[in-house]
């Protein structure tokens, strides 16, 4: 009998270990899907790497040793090629770094699909998928040579140095408009050409289906499949066995992307590095864009990060040379960037009393209603939904908070509902103040669907359209909007951040942020560089066109005009802004010059979190002493995060940072190993999490 590894979906808070052992009667390759008894049923599990490491009892012992059997392996997936040995490792350093079982990280990675099929099942699946892309081969057109663009001076420059370059990692720093696309197309079409596979992730599903039309209409008769999370099962189980069994040669998706097998992997681009959307926000809580960066290290494949407003940690790793820094600052056509016109809303003229503040500054409003006179469009941005962030009553003060959450629900004016976008609680509006009875209660704030409707009433000739989460919800609905903004049904989109990354609305000359300032004072260090890498994508959106891109304008309304912030968005001058903000940085002691984790406990009672996490921060100072990391590790009192309250449970969360991440892993590593038994002696805790190089604090 052979002794195995396997790695099975148990939690690390389980105790059982990273891998069980089993046998089989056969030999069995690492990375070969099967399916173990695991107490009373059979679940999936993979046969890792490396030597089986229970040992049978001492044989002189007779008692203990017929008490020793592992048990079998109930069956092979036989018909799947095992998963190849670095997809293995990748997984395992995720597990690692983001201190999580093996087990755990490898099965959730799997299409659901995959994890529920036996070996017949999974044949059958392969025989109809290779005889689907036969048939569709057979009858495929022979393909006509695609148009490919000529180069630009920057993008050519661009592309010699990255064929001339070893593998490694190289962020792309391009204005918007500067051709990123085009770059990456060009870069795939190499990697094709040298029978390699591409790997190109996106942060949003949105932005998935327009990015896979200009790639396969690049690239006719190649085979290119999509994976996010829109997917059906059965749609995502046949794009990941295509990757997996080397028969799709370019594969775009979101993060999850990052874990697909791909057996001649020669080229990973991450576009939009700097979005937070790369990072995961439960389970494993991995960033995409960090393991990206550590599976082209692994495979000797380049990476390339793309962005028009990288990442403070990427920019600070490309001045440093970590990574190599290459530059387009110029859009495709020499058109140039929008101007930006910062308007103080402070100094217009205030609305009579009981009337809502203005929607749109007079000089804007004029703005916008020269562009529908020309038949051009404008574009709103507005990051909040709904119809207001509150309902207010008049007499008594009373707010439509959330029962369950610290937080307000929303109001919805389209369904006349009170919508908690943090718990999903959703009652109708009530026709009276549910505390004194008044029958005046009012909305308090602005969201997408109030703007909307101000700017009907202030524009009744344009013709507006609004895309945000709530206007997209049903399937197709998106495609259907975009297509509609495309094609110059539209003269004014109102939307969130949705509109305002990827998108290349051909006819838009004025882009407008109607009311950033929220956040420019929150208690998150990220915030600022959130916002500017927000409205310097949105300001992308104008004049991508180079026949308009002339007249193409960036208006901000703001209350605070003065703030540096502001002053570098003018001068489309994030290199300034970078250099500002890590100097801040530095002094602080924060990411890129610290390394930071959070430990977060989730409890009915709110002290019974508090309680959990203060056990859990002095069992890290003794931890802390015993490893001789006192003084390269510091661990904060328990806090409250911004929202502390969701769903009824109350949150609380502590920060552990370091200078040196090896300290930082080296503690957590036997921290997070007691805080499964810390929780037991705690009744109450819900849930716990630790997330390494958390996004939010």
């Amino acid at each position: 009998m052979n002794r195995l590894r396997v790695a099975v979906d148990t939690p690390a808070h389980a105790g059982l270990g990273d891998t069980l052992d089993y046998e089989s009667e056969q030999p069995l390759a690492p990375g070969t899907l099967v399916r173990v008894p695991l107490g009373r049923r059979d679940v999936p599990g993979i046969v890792w790497p490396g030597p089986a490491t229970a040992q049978p009892p001492d044989t002189k012992d007779q008692d203990d040793a017929e008490g020793f059997a592992l048990k079998p392996v109930a069956e092979v997936l036989g018909s799947l090629p095992p998963l190849p040995a670095a997809w293995c490792r990748l997984v395992e350093f995720s597990a690692r770094y983001y201190q999580r079982a093996i087990g755990e990280v490898a099965l959730a990675v799997l299409p659901p699909e995959l994890r529920k099929l036996d070996d017949a099942g999974l044949a059958k699946r392969m025989r109809l998928q290779d005889k689907r892309l036969a048939k569709a081969a057979a009858k495929a057109p022979p393909a006509a040579a695609p148009v490919r663009p000529a180069l630009t001076a920057e993008q050519a420059a661009v592309l010699a140095t990255l064929d001339a370059a070893e593998p490694a990692c190289h962020l792309l720093h391009g204005v918007t408009g500067s051709g990123k696309t085009e770059v990456y197309l060009r870069l795939a079409e190499a990697a094709l050409a040298a029978g390699q596979q591409a790997l190109v992730l996106v942060p949003e599903i949105n932005l998935t289906p327009q990015l896979e039309e200009r790639f396969a209409a690049r690239f006719p008769g190649r085979r290119l499949v999509s994976l996010h999370s829109a997917l059906t099962p059965a749609q995502r189980l046949a794009n990941w066995l295509a990757a997996h069994r080397g028969q799709a040669e370019l594969v775009l998706g979101t993060r999850l992307a990052i874990f697909c097998p791909l057996p001649r992997l020669g080229l990973i681009v991450v576009d939009e590095e700097h979005d937070p959307s790369y990072k995961q926000q439960d389970g494993a809580r991995y960033s995409a864009r960090d393991l990206a960066v550590y599976r082209g290290r692994l495979e000797n494949a380049p990476v390339v990060l793309g962005s028009a407003t990288p990442s403070l940690e990427s920019w600070h790793h490309a001045q440093t040379g970590r990574y190599r820094l290459l530059t387009m600052a110029e859009r495709v056509g020499q058109g140039p960037l929008p101007s930006v016109q910062v308007i103080d809303m402070t100094q217009q003229v205030r609305p009579p009393p009981g009337e809502p503040p203005l929607a749109l500054a007079p000089a804007l409003k004029a703005a916008i209603e020269a562009r529908v006179a020309r038949g051009e469009q404008s574009l709103l941005f507005l990051n909040r939904r709904g119809f207001a962030p509150v309902l207010h009553c008049t007499a008594c003060g009373w707010k439509s908070a959330c029962p369950h959450c610290s937080a307000w629900r929303v109001f919805h004016k389209l369904d006349r509902t009170l919508r908690c976008h943090h718990c999903a609680f959703t009652e109708r509006v009530p026709r009276a103040c549910p505390e004194c009875g008044n029958l005046d209660i009012q909305p308090v704030g602005r969201g997408t669907e109030k703007l909307e409707e101000q700017v009907g009433e202030l524009l009744p000739q344009a013709r507006i359209a609004r895309i945000d989460a709530d206007t997209t919800r049903l399937k197709g609905t998106l495609e259907q909007q975009l297509a509609a903004v495309h094609a110059g049904e539209v003269d004014v989109l109102v939307g969130t951040q949705m509109v305002t990354k990827g998108h290349d609305f051909r006819r838009v000359t004025l882009v407008a942020a109607v009311d950033p300032d929220g956040a420019l004072f929150t208690a998150d260090f990220r915030a600022p560089e959130r916002l500017f890498a927000t409205l310097m994508q949105a300001a992308g959106r104008a004049g991508r066109a180079a026949e308009v891109a002339q007249q193409s304008e960036m208006w901000v309304q703001t209350a605070n005009p003065g703030h540096p912030l502001f002053a570098a968005l003018k001068a489309h001058d994030y290199a300034r802004f970078a250099a500002s903000q890590l100097r801040e940085r530095e002094m602080a002691g924060l990411p890129p010059f610290a390394h930071l984790a959070l430990l977060r406990a989730e409890a009915r009672d709110a002290a019974v979190a508090e309680g959990f996490l203060r056990a859990a921060r002095d069992e890290a100072l003794v931890l802390a002493g015993e490893l001789g990391l006192a003084e390269q590790i510091s661990l904060y009192a328990p806090v409250p995060p911004h929202v502390a309250r969701v769903a009824g449970q109350e949150r609380r969360q502590m920060l552990v940072e370091s200078g040196s991440r090896a300290a930082l892993q080296r503690l957590l590593a036997h921290w997070v190993a007691g805080l499964p038994a810390l929780r037991s002696q705690h009744k109450g805790i819900a849930r716990w999490a630790v997330d390494v190089d958390p996004m939010t604090i």
